[in-house]
């Protein structure tokens, strides 16, 4: 005796895996487990592989790799809106938009095929070809689209990554324990303190946010102040939002600014020090000693993170496997569009079409069914 447990009996083909399989329903004591998982193995079963579950059930015809690629980034999700992200597009959202891609593509495909074969034949319209330029055109513009959608919800399953910068003793270490709600950094009266990148993670309305804290940008006293500056300089060039922060009473730097290509919200604080009513326009004034004015800068925080992760209800490419896919169907649909001969573009429209196929696994994956499954927990 084991232990009593419910036992379910799914036969195949409409189970997830499209085989047939039983599941135990077990009580989850370590020691029930464990001696269950050894009377199994003694009757002949083996421990699943990462992700193999989900293999079998896309090799079956189950569901598509996009699909199981959103069941792992459903497995992974820390935040409402990667949930909601995620079951999109293991429901088959993003398969459904590239399945209809894939059939419009057919259906070029077949217009331009019959341009060429029967152009002599009386029942074919002469500007077939001319309809294939225009779909070819119009379906390169969708999926220039999505290309650009595609970009923030990277965003949103990796994380938006939030720096922020500024002169020593501005308060940079106090705010990021005031939006973090924790003692995170180190706080001193003593310029310099901070001397490496500190990193938190933080949820801001369902978007996984790095907010990093940096070292004061001025001249350095030493090398190590000088490391420091020069990895705060590097992690601004690769962030999504910077927020550059002042305060009263310590003088600013003109030389210091945020790079050229990086969204900016300007943060004064130290606005609860006397003579600080002197207005300063597009900064959010707060105060990271009293709290005045984080609650607006937190609201401005969400606003700016959820633009810059794209959340949407539409089922979108969130990586770069995706990307890399969309971009040569896109660019083979252009090369379409401007073909010479028929029979060329009609080579392009195929290339387009087996660019999709590796995305939704239809063609060509096998290199990449390794890389994609090892990701998954084990036995999922």
């Amino acid at each position: 005796m084991l232990d009593r447990a419910l036992l379910l009996w799914f036969p195949g083909p409409a189970s997830f895996t499209g085989e047939d399989a039983a599941e135990l329903q077990i009580h989850g004591g370590p020691a029930v487990v464990a001696a269950v998982c050894d009377a199994l193995v003694s009757a002949g079963c083996r421990p699943a592989e990462p992700g193999e579950f989900s293999r079998r059930a896309f090799l079956n015809g189950r569901l598509d790799l996009t699909a199981a690629e959103g069941i792992a980034d459903l497995i992974a999700a820390e935040t409402e809106a990667q949930r909601k992200a995620a079951l999109r597009q293991a429901e088959g959202g993003l398969g459904a938009v590239l399945a209809a891609w894939d059939r419009r593509l057919m259906k070029l495909l077949a217009h331009q095929e019959a341009a060429i074969e029967f152009a002599d034949e009386g029942d074919v319209p002469g500007d077939l070809s001319a309809s294939v330029v225009d779909g070819a055109s119009a379906l390169a513009v969708e999926i220039a689209e999505h290309l650009r959608q595609g970009e923030r919800a990277t965003r949103l399953r990796e994380g938006v990554r939030i720096v922020i910068l500024g002169a020593p003793n501005v308060g940079k270490s106090s705010l990021l324990n005031r939006l973090a709600r924790s003692d995170a950094a180190i706080v001193t009266d003593q310029p310099g303190t901070t001397r490496d990148v500190i990193d938190v993670r933080l949820d801001l309305a369902g978007v996984p946010v790095t907010l990093s804290d940096t070292a004061g940008l001025r001249e350095a006293a030493d090398m190590i102040e000088a490391e420091g500056m020069r990895r705060a300089r590097q992690r601004a060039a690769h962030a999504d939002l910077i927020l550059m922060m002042t305060a009263q009473g310590i003088a600013e730097d003109p030389a210091m600014q945020p790079p050229a290509d990086v969204s900016v919200l300007h943060v004064h604080n130290k606005i609860d020090l006397a003579g600080s009513q002197e207005q300063r326009p597009h900064c959010l004034g707060v105060s990271t000693l009293t709290g005045a004015g984080i609650e607006t800068l937190e609201a401005a925080l969400t606003e700016t993170v959820q633009r810059i992760a794209g959340i949407t209800d539409a089922a979108t490419i969130s990586r770069p496997r995706h990307r890399a896919a969309l971009i040569e169907a896109r660019d083979w649909l252009r090369e379409a569009v401007v073909a010479p001969l028929p029979e060329l573009s009609a080579e392009a429209l195929r290339g387009a079409r087996r660019a999709i196929g590796r995305l939704t696994g239809h063609s060509g994956v096998d290199a990449v069914l390794d890389s994609i499954f090892r990701d998954f927990c084990i036995g999922k």
